[in-house]
Order: structure tokens, then sequence, then C-alpha cells
């Protein structure tokens, strides 16, 4: 996919609507309403979706049809300039055979989410070209006084090309420089995804991968099995996520390192680690997949994003 074929949503300003809908798991009400007095704060006017507050059966926010039905309509709205997820969980891979592409293709808007749906954002990515904005939720970070970057969050939204580095969380296991179209999202789902019909489309482009509580020799098997499936090749460099709690033990702090170096043994380009966006610490840093990047891996590290994923 070239990134001057993105299929790009109108920017977004202070004061525009704000769909929020849970695909996947539901979320803890002081969570909810943390986060919905901070997006108001900001001047955004956020509103749940018709079943966004649901709460199972099981551990999904809502039934398969309620939760489709929530994403399409808020494509559809006309009132909503972007939409954004409560939190990932579990549960929105159930949706991907009944997105309505035609409606998304005609109404295409900044869609915020990450973890469990990455599989939502990279099928609307791979077969619309519609850019995916990697970064924060209502639930999952907008409740927290620190969670959200908002230099990113705000340059996205307004179409303004921004970088990010060792401020952000950046810092060097291999070096070199690289350029390519951003891509990626969580490591379990990337490889849960292959041999799928919906399996990550990954040469030629800078590759972003982050997850959450996989001891290293996890990480390593999973890095082993997208390697083994090609899903490297063509691939101009590799940049990970905080990579929150993968640890086997806080005796061993660089283990995870040895771990991505070994199963990326031979891998031709550069390779950083520590971005701040997915699952975080703090400060969730907004990625837009599908544009052109900058990766500049060294003393002075930094990804750069060189198009806006809106228009302007």
């Amino acid at each position: 996919m070239e990134a001057n074929r993105l299929l790009k949503p109108a920017s977004v300003a202070s004061g525009a609507g704000v769909s929020i809908i849970a695909p996947a798991s539901f979320a803890r009400q002081e969570r909810l309403t943390a986060g919905m007095e901070r997006m108001t704060a900001l001047g955004y006017m956020p509103k749940f979706a018709d079943n966004a507050l649901a709460r199972g059966p099981l551990f999904f926010a809502g039934t398969q049809e309620a939760r489709i039905a929530d994403l399409n309509a808020a494509f559809a709205d006309p009132e909503t300039q972007a939409v954004m997820c409560l939190r990932g969980g579990y549960g929105s891979n159930y949706l991907l055979e009944d997105i309505d592409l035609e409606l998304f293709r005609a109404h295409p808007k900044p869609f915020f989410a990450y973890s469990d749906l990455t599989g939502l954002q990279l099928h609307l990515l791979d077969k619309l070209h519609i850019p995916a904005f990697h970064g924060p939720m209502l639930a999952a970070d907008f409740y927290l006084e620190d969670g959200i970057h908002l230099p990113s969050f705000h340059a996205a939204l307004a179409g303004q090309p921004y970088g990010v580095g060792f401020a952000e969380g950046l810092r060097v296991l291999k070096p070199g420089s690289a350029s390519g179209t951003l891509y990626g999202g969580c490591l379990s789902i990337l490889v849960a995804m292959l041999g799928t019909s919906w399996e990550p489309q990954t040469e030629g482009k800078l590759l972003f991968i982050e997850d959450l509580n996989e001891k290293p020799y996890r990480i390593d098997r999973m890095l082993w099995q997208l390697r083994k499936a090609g899903k490297f090749n063509g691939v101009t460099g590799i940049i990970f996520g905080e990579m929150l709690d993968c640890v086997s033990s806080p005796a061993e702090t660089d283990q995870l390192d040895q771990a991505i170096m070994n199963a990326l043994n031979g891998f031709q380009g550069p390779i950083a680690i520590g971005l701040r966006s997915g699952h975080v610490s703090r400060q969730n840093v907004t990625l837009t997949f599908g544009v052109a990047a900058d990766l500049h891996v060294s003393e002075e590290i930094e990804l750069k994003l060189l198009e806006p994923a809106v228009k302007r």
C-alpha cells in the first residue's frame, strides 16, 4: 500500500463530536466517568454509542450484533468526527466479517484504538486505505491524569507532521536508518491473524510492535512465528513499544532485549524499543499507521511521521 493512496478523513478540531464504542470488552464504570470528563475538558464532545455500556455475555461488551451495529453506526453518524474505543480486552475479531466496508469507504474517520482492536484497524487500512490511529482509548488512557501524550494526539487529529524520540521512551537496539509506511500494532494480535483473511500485510513497512505482560520467551516465540511466516520480508525497520511488564523477573532487566535480538538475528534494518504507544505506563503516544515515516536509530533517535493522516 502506497502512503499517497490513503483515504484520509477530515481533520478534527476542538469541539468535534466523538463516538465512544466498545467492540471488544466492557470497562469499569469509574473509568468511563473519568474518561468522559477528561475528554470533555479537552474541548471534545464525546457520546456513548447505543450499546457501549453493555456488560456481557461472557467477557464481551454486548452481543456480536450490538457491537457491529455500534461500529457501523459511529462511522455513518454525521455528527461524529472521530471514533474511539472504550478499551481492548477481547472480542473485536468476531466483527471482522460483518464490517460494512462500503459505509466506511464513504465515511472515513479517525479511529482510535490499540490492543485487541489491531485486527479491525489493519483491516480498514489494508482493504480501504483508511489510516489507523494507534492511540489512547477512553477507559484505558483518558481516565488517567497522565494517560495521554497530548502533542501527538492533537498533531495527528490536526494533520501536523510530528516526531517522537528519546522523550517518548525510544532507545537503541540496533542502529541504522530506514524509511517506509508505518504499520503494526499488538504483537499477539498480529500473530493471531496469521493464516486468516485478515493476515497483516507487512512488506515494505516500517513495523511497530507492542504488547503487555508477555514473558521474553513468549515474545521470542511470536517473533519467530512472524519470521517463519515471512512477515519480516521487506520490512525496512522495526520499532517496539514500551513492552510493559514483559519481563521474567525484575532482576533480569535485559532479557527482553536479548530475546528480541535473538529472534531477529540477521535482520538488516534498524531496531528501536521503548516507544510509549499502546499498552504503556503513561502518556500514550498516538501513531498513525499508513503514513510515510522515517526511523533514525542512533544517539539522536527519532521516529518521524512525514505526512498527515487527515485532510487539512
